[in-house]
């Protein structure tokens, strides 16, 4: 009785042999069938037969992982993988030289973000690049001209980003605001209209429709045509 507990114990638990279950794959895409093999090639006692084991492996695993074949080098990043899934460990004959451990294994940096402050993201960096150059600008015409040009430009994108009117008023306090009150708008300064702002904007449906008129006008049939 005790022995037959014990034998239904040993296959459920071959049953609920879970991959979580497992032991960490190095590198997941050759597989747990790949990494069996080379903890098997780990075991080997004579070295040059060692090398044999790992040279098949490497053959398996070119096949396992076929895009990495049009990589360039293919055939020493199959030894590095190899290297990486046997935790250095291995002892063979290698062909390439095997990349540093302390460097694989290094945690990368922590990625830094930008840390500038927009005030209307709607607007873009660009909108806020453009204010700090007409600090710089002294000429009062050419000052003028890239204030319309930039409040112009931000009332197109308002209204392309929240679909509505916006007031010419509104996008000058804006200007304000992200400047620091630092520029000055134009006295008697009016943007472009609502409608002419948009038509600026390319319709892709209606060139799509174009496309498709001009292809149903043209003829296809061969020279030579000649209805019966």
């Amino acid at each position: 009785m005790k022995n037959s507990k014990k034998n239904f114990n040993l296959v459920v638990s071959n049953i609920m042999d879970y991959n979580t279950q497992r032991k960490q794959l190095k590198l997941p895409e050759y597989g747990r069938a790949i990494q069996k093999m080379v903890d098997y090639c780990l075991q080997v006692e004579d070295k040059d037969e060692r090398t044999k084991v790992a040279k098949t492996i490497i053959n398996l695993m070119g096949i396992t992982n076929p895009q990495i074949r049009d990589s360039v080098n293919f055939k020493h990043k199959l030894w590095d993988h190899l290297a990486i899934m046997s935790d250095f460990k291995l002892d063979i004959n290698w062909e390439f030289e095997i990349p540093d451990e302390k460097i694989i294994n290094k945690t990368p940096g922590r990625l830094e973000y930008s840390e500038n402050d927009i005030y209307f993201r709607h607007y873009g960096k660009f909108s806020r690049n453009f204010i700090e150059k007409i600090k710089t600008i002294d000429n009062v015409e050419e000052k003028k001209y890239l204030i319309e040009l930039l409040a112009n430009n931000m009332k197109r994108m308002y209204i392309i980003w929240k679909k509505e009117y916006i007031s010419d008023d509104i996008i000058f306090n804006e200007i304000k605001k992200m400047s620091k009150d630092s520029i000055e708008i134009p006295e008697n300064l009016v943007l472009k209209e609502y409608k002419d702002i948009l038509s600026n904007q390319p319709n892709n449906n209606n060139n799509l429709k174009k496309k498709t008129k001009d292809n149903r006008q043209k003829d296809y049939r061969p020279k030579d045509y000649r209805p019966k």
